[in-house]
């Protein structure tokens, strides 16, 4: 069997936001945006604190007034009482200059601030509302991510790009001639904020659309055209599977070519739904195409009218439950235990091949079938379990086999142990292999470095 081939990354400028490194040969960063008032400090560090917790890497609050602005610092000092070091990202739109000019502190406690070029004014006003905050930007040393939406795209610059393409002999569509102003857009006001004094290495772009295959094209131009990373994120995605199924096409595609240094998922959660469930959606599509790990993956059948028994169903249901448990005490014991993948399958048709194929699985009988299922670790058989404690007698090998194949790192050089895990052949980067351990002076050298220590995995509570 053909080896997948890895992804290779676009090379762009790394940046480092608080203890996270973004662009270059930093791994795709997870980020995610509270929906509380950010005016009430407990309610939104408690979601920060959430969020952290799910895996997300970067958490984005929303600056709109004086009052958000004020508990910007309170907020900030509740999650390092939590121990948790998340780095927070200002969003910033119509009065963004103000408040960054009349609130210092909140200046100065962000770890990032994201800006709307078409949203901070127009005309002379909107050059000079949009310099004012660089300038905040290069007072406090903190890096920018310039975002431009399809509801907020600069009205003047299309207006003239619908005139110019009206004069030619064969006019572009709507939708292309909208696509070439977002990328104008994003360039022209990097390219402004640079001379303003904000370094290239302190720049991040996104040009977020809700269309998938607009998505597509907008990056693509946009990866062709500037060094400088790039957040992904499929704009007011939807609700449910909708807005899940639309991110992971739109996002899937890109990431395959090596497009995004961050990505977002934004969902609009259920009544009554976490919100933490766009981490989670983040981290499955970064999984699924090998590109990072976080958690172990257990691979499962659909069932057909062979598996007329639920058994497997729960058993796989079972497993999935007791390592996501168990990760919590697995992340820091068993360095690269993230990898592991595990089959749950419901008959012997399929399951013999699933299960050798991932390190450790087990092939229920079918219906009408003998009551045994084989083991398989490794690609070998080792045991086969009989009767009505299988799940338990399974977990229990899951368990053996974590503690063999992933030596905990009281026993050292655990990683080095492990076959078959190195990220650079597969694609993949563990967790714990992100670049926050490189070479500080290799990775990133600009003044923009914010030392805040290293996030703490399990933040206590606010």
């Amino acid at each position: 069997m053909a080896e997948p081939i890895p992804i290779r990354r676009r090379r762009t400028l790394q940046m480092r936001v608080g203890d996270v490194l973004i662009g270059g040969s930093a791994p795709v960063v997870v980020q995610s945006m509270t929906n509380t008032d950010t005016a009430d400090a407990a309610a939104t560090a408690r979601q920060v604190l959430e969020l952290a917790g799910a895996g997300s890497e970067l958490v984005r609050i929303t600056i709109n007034n004086a009052e958000a602005a004020l508990a910007v610092e309170d907020i900030r000092k509740r999650l390092d009482q939590a121990g948790c070091t998340v780095p927070l990202v200002g969003d910033f739109h119509y009065n963004g200059h103000k408040l960054l000019s009349r609130y210092p502190a909140c200046a100065r406690t962000l770890d990032k601030y994201r800006i709307n070029p078409g949203n901070v004014g127009h005309g002379n006003r909107r050059d000079s509302q949009f310099r004012q905050m660089i300038e905040q930007a290069c007072l406090h040393h903190k890096p920018v991510r310039i975002g431009v939406n399809w509801g907020s795209l600069d009205q003047t610059l299309l207006a003239r790009k619908l005139d110019d393409n009206a004069a030619l002999v064969q006019p572009k569509t709507l939708s292309q001639v909208t696509r070439e102003a977002l990328v104008e857009s994003a360039l022209t006001s990097a390219e402004f904020a640079i001379q303003e004094g904000l370094p290239r290495e302190a720049v991040i772009l996104s040009c977020k659309v809700s269309k998938v295959q607009d998505l597509v094209a907008v990056y693509r131009d946009l990866a062709e055209r500037t060094d400088l990373p790039l957040h992904l994120g499929l704009t007011e995605a939807g609700m449910g599977d909708k807005g899940i199924v639309s991110s992971t096409a739109a996002l899937s595609i890109l990431l395959q070519q090596g497009i995004g240094d961050t990505i977002r998922i934004s969902l609009t959660p259920e009544p009554g739904g976490s919100r933490t469930r766009e981490v989670t959606v983040a981290q499955e599509i970064l999984q699924g195409l090998g590109i990072r790990s976080f958690t172990p993956q257990v691979t499962a059948c659909p069932g057909c009218g062979r598996t007329s028994s639920d058994f497997f169903q729960h058993l796989a249901s079972e497993v999935q439950q007791h390592l996501k448990r168990k990760m919590v005490l697995w992340r820091t014991q068993y360095p690269g235990v993230e990898t592991l993948s595990v089959a749950v399958m419901g008959c012997v048709v399929n399951g013999p091949g699933e299960s050798r194929h991932a390190n450790i699985g087990i092939s229920l009988p079918g219906s009408g079938e003998n009551p045994v299922a084989p083991v398989y670790e490794d690609g070998e058989k080792t045991v086969t379990l009989r009767g009505d404690r299988i799940a338990a007698q399974f977990i229990e090998r899951v368990e053996n086999y974590v503690a063999r194949r992933f030596p905990s790192v009281e026993n050292g050089s655990a990683a080095d142990q492990l076959s078959g895990s190195d990220p650079n052949e597969t694609g993949a980067i563990r967790d714990e292999d992100r670049c926050e351990k490189d070479d500080p002076d290799e990775s990133v050298s600009h003044p923009l470095e914010d030392q805040r220590g290293v996030r703490t995995t399990e933040p206590k509570a606010v």
